[in-house]
């Protein structure tokens, strides 16, 4: 069975190639490469790559396949309040024309990644802090959230006899992968606790926020693909191991560096900032699929640790662990080589001609 991953060499998109691959899947991962390949370097003879855009999808990277995975896309608010047009063209428009097309080649099964974050309702507004399922009304406001819930219905309502869509809306993520990121809340912590000897809880960590570790999303996924129909088309599933206050969070952390033997000082900024606020419930895909999460708080932080120290992801300030100031970069950069040409060419007139650098003159002549 041929799975196509799209957006597969993200930071949860290296680690579900890999669990595909360690159970016998034949994987072709569709992906722009924006942080690279390096985080499919171990499983890069295993797996078939096709280097795209989303928004461009080449037809031919659906021959053969049986099922399609949809992680593409921005995947947090700052990237999506960067260029919230982009955003919209690759987190809606184009996961509703990837559905389309799996539709029309016969690909029954399409799993698209959404996020948890369209419950969000934000911070003092007590009387709507509940436990929020599935089925619970919704109303995103932000850029990255609205686009997911877009993606949502236009996949969704593609749903036929002959195609199956399955939703995943996943919790905030943590723990290690080869495409590493330190700006998910959990990640910042043991980055900042390496790097500083302390985590800071901004807006006093009182805002709750359904976590998940990376790899029980990939067995999210992967549960998605083996389930049958009737369990999981045309249904949405939150993937959430806990609802935890990012103070407890963080002395969860904490307590772990501890038993490493690291110094972890907890600091506090009460200073108000737009933050996230919201706890979702988990049951519908316990009861549905048996999907339980596995991997603790405590466990992830533990293999962070060995992970960090064994691919050495200790560069802890460079960009490419973070999606906006990557996406930044990647953009300034372009604007330069627009401006001067490839570093290492001759650079070309307005006329288009190459321009003949004078030699420079010896000194004392």
């Amino acid at each position: 069975m041929k799975i196509l991953v799209v957006g597969g060499a993200g930071y949860l998109g290296c680690v579900l190639v890999n669990e595909l691959l360690e159970r016998g899947y034949a994987v072709r991962v569709f992906d722009r490469l924006f942080f690279g390949e390096g985080g499919l370097h171990e499983v890069r003879d295993r797996l078939e790559l096709m280097v795209g855009d989303v928004r461009q999808m080449d037809p031919a990277a659906l021959e053969g396949v049986d099922a399609v995975i949809n992680l593409a896309g921005l995947s947090n608010d700052p990237t999506a309040e960067y260029n919230p047009q982009a955003n919209y063209q690759m987190n809606t428009v184009a996961a509703e024309s990837l559905a389309r097309l799996c539709q029309e080649r016969g690909i029954r099964r399409h799993v698209l990644a959404s996020s948890c974050s369209i419950y969000d309702v934000g911070v003092g507004t007590q009387e709507k802090d509940i436990l929020l399922d599935e089925d619970s009304p919704v109303a995103p406001k932000a850029a990255y959230s609205s686009s997911k819930y877009l993606a949502e219905k236009a996949v969704l309502g593609l749903k036929d006899p002959r195609f199956s869509p399955v939703v995943l809306r996943m919790g905030t993520l943590f723990g290690f992968s080869p495409r590493m990121r330190y700006d998910l809340v959990i990640n910042t912590f043991v980055k900042d606790v390496l790097s500083r000897g302390h985590m800071t809880l901004f807006y006093g960590g009182e805002m709750w926020r359904p976590l998940v570790a990376v790899k029980d999303a990939a067995r999210a996924y992967i549960l998605c693909l083996e389930a049958t129909e009737e369990k999981v088309s045309g249904q949405i599933f939150n993937v959430v191991y806990d609802n935890l206050r990012i103070s407890e969070a963080s002395l969860r952390v904490r307590e772990t560096f501890t038993a490493l033997s690291i110094n972890a000082q907890v600091k506090v900024d009460y200073s108000y900032r737009g933050v996230r606020n919201y706890r979702v419930s988990g049951k519908k895909i316990l009861s549905a699929l048996e999907f339980k999460p596995l991997i603790s708080i405590e466990d992830a932080v533990r293999d962070m640790v060995a992970g960090i120290a064994k691919y050495h992801c200790d560069d802890f300030d460079s960009p490419r662990h973070y999606n906006i100031r990557w996406m930044q970069l990647l953009e300034e950069a372009d604007r330069i080589v627009k401006l001067t040409g490839y570093i290492f060419d001759l650079p070309e007139d307005k006329s288009g001609k190459l321009v003949r650098l004078p030699q420079a003159r010896s000194r004392g002549k």
